[in-house]
């Protein structure tokens, strides 16, 4: 594992190659540099311009997901890959989805009470071609977002994206797995395995053993009536899978009634996360092609193929690291950047009551002191209990005390006469994990 690079500036802000942050350290320390952005860290050089510098330029990994995106930003020559830069990028679509619900719920309470009513407007229902719901075009919208970011800061020469990963269509339509086309083979029934391997965990669904080759298993046994839908599939270990055979799941768990609960309750689990991520991923691969750049595409058996031969851990940032064709990775970065979506706001300056109506409003002025919620600012005490630094998204108070959300809690009451700006807010926030032990 290496340290990230920091993105670099020429002194026209057009990007060249990244850097160390040993070397970014001597261009500031010289005076040849000046600081331009706090999260991601870039630099912007005083004395150079593209045309005097050598860029080889770099590539984008993207691990589209349904709650995450992995990115990654490599060098690649000769078909090795050393990657320079690592982004999660956690996203809002449920939160989005819950918050229309609520709206939709709320309409649908004031239409049934004996209330003013607009009347109904007629056609105009209609969708788009290529439409997607909010929560899922949030997914594209933010990806891209952070593709054109990149852009603006490193020299991106092509993109690479993992476009399919399991075909949901292929799963729910009840296909017949024949002999042990189930249980083995390099890619027998591949699809359907891809999908239980994200659904259950990459566990033994009866005894929770990982990294131990799992089976796919019926739950209620085929021999008995069971079928082969997806919703009757699970995975476990050689020795459960033995030890269960043709015995039904409700027998085989009668000692253990919480255990075949969870498993029943899985099994019926939606396919909500695979149809979502199935969506946008070409949603976002059109939009890729939309920037004139190569856009080069793999699949997520290819991605796990490419790992296992790294001896990569299996992580979003690293997914997108090991998209589509490349010989070996060399190393990449030791620390993630986690960006989560949290929006600009709202435009609604009231809070509604259980019912829908205003209860309260809000203030309509957004900055105090200078500072607006979201902004990333650092605070220095030297007395009270608070007493250390606290970098973090600020959120302001009228009264001028403000709370300072940071990656291990949020420090309340905090004075804006100790607080300085390090970076506006931008609709995120930032913190920083081990490639270890980022959220699978």
């Amino acid at each position: 594992m290496t340290d990230a690079h920091v993105f670099v500036l020429d002194r026209d802000g057009k990007p060249l190659q990244p850097c160390r942050p040993g070397r970014a350290r001597q261009l500031l320390t010289a005076g040849r540099a000046v600081v331009v952005r706090h999260t991601p860290f870039a630099i912007r050089l005083t004395d150079r311009t593209a045309a005097n510098s050598t860029v080889h330029g770099v590539e984008v990994g993207l691990d589209p997901g349904s709650q995450h995106t992995g990115i990654a930003v490599f060098t690649e020559r000769g078909g090795s890959r050393t990657g320079k830069y690592s982004i999660q990028l956690d996203h809002r679509g449920t939160a989005i989805r819950d918050t229309l619900t609520t709206r939709s719920n709320h309409r649908r309470g004031r239409r049934t009470r004996k209330l003013r009513y607009r009347a109904p407007r007629y056609l105009n229902r209609t969708k788009p071609k290529g439409w997607l719901a909010p929560s899922l075009r949030h997914r594209v919208d933010t990806t891209m977002s952070w593709v054109t970011r990149l852009r603006r800061w490193a020299p991106v020469r092509a993109i690479h994206i993992e476009r399919v990963a399991f075909d949901t269509h292929a799963m729910s339509a009840g296909k017949s797995l024949e002999g042990v086309e189930y249980q083995q083979g390099t890619l027998a029934g591949y699809e359907i395995r891809q999908y239980l391997l994200e659904k259950w965990g990459r566990t033994c669904a009866y005894c929770g053993k990982a990294g131990t080759p799992l089976q796919v298993e019926h739950i209620h046994p085929k021999a008995r009536g069971g079928s082969d839908r997806i919703a009757n599939l699970t995975l476990a270990c050689r020795p459960c899978n033995q030890a269960k055979s043709t015995t039904p799941v409700e027998e085989f768990l009668r000692s253990k009634p919480a255990l075949l609960a969870r498993i029943l309750q899985q099994a019926k689990a939606p396919l909500r996360d695979a149809a979502a991520v199935n969506a946008t991923r070409w949603a976002l691969w059109r939009a890729l092609t939309a920037t004139t750049l190569p856009v080069a595409t793999g699949s997520g058996g290819r991605t796990k193929w490419n790992r296992s031969r790294t001896n990569a851990p299996k992580s979003h940032t690293l997914d997108a690291l090991h998209v589509g064709e490349l010989e070996q990775v060399t190393g990449w970065p030791g620390r993630v950047l986690v960006v989560k979506a949290t929006g600009r706001g709202t435009y609604s300056r009231t809070r509604t009551d259980r019912y829908g109506f205003p209860r309260l409003r809000l203030p309509r002025i957004k900055h105090v002191h200078g500072f607006a919620t979201g902004d990333l600012v650092r605070a220095t005490l030297a007395t009270g209990k608070h007493t250390g630094v606290h970098t973090g998204r600020v959120a302001v108070r009228t009264t001028g005390s403000f709370n300072i959300t940071t990656a291990s809690a949020t420090r309340q009451g905090i004075n804006h006469k100790h607080i300085r700006l390090l970076q506006r807010a931008d609709g995120y926030g930032y913190t920083t994990s081990e490639e270890s032990t980022i959220e699978r």
